[in-house]
């Protein structure tokens, strides 16, 4: 499954990498992180997913959960990593009233 729900992200949060994909002027714009995000710019994917863990869990995120998270979880998966991204994106953790830091 390529989606993970806010509640089961909570619960594996501290044992996987998270990574923020919004791309680069909604990252620049926005003041919110989730808790030990690190930001990769979609738009570069070449360049950073050989340095993505095959042996971790990995969620990503982007401002909704729509297309962005989409391709780029495709993408990881496709190179086999364990890949998910969360429901709704950061706006629907806010909405469900998790745990957001300021950058």
């Amino acid at each position: 499954m390529s989606t993970i729900t806010i509640q089961d992200f909570n619960s594996i949060k501290d044992d996987a990498l998270i990574l923020d994909v919004r791309r680069e002027e909604d990252y620049s714009s926005s003041g919110d992180t989730l808790s030990g995000a690190e930001w990769k710019n979609p738009s570069n994917i070449d360049q950073w997913i050989g340095s993505i863990p095959k042996d971790q869990k990995v969620v990503i995120y982007c401002v909704r959960g729509g297309g962005v998270s989409t391709s780029v979880v495709e993408r990881l998966k496709a190179d086999g990593i364990n890949a998910s991204f969360i429901e709704g994106g950061i706006e629907g953790v806010k909405t469900a009233g998790g745990v957001i830091e300021s950058k």
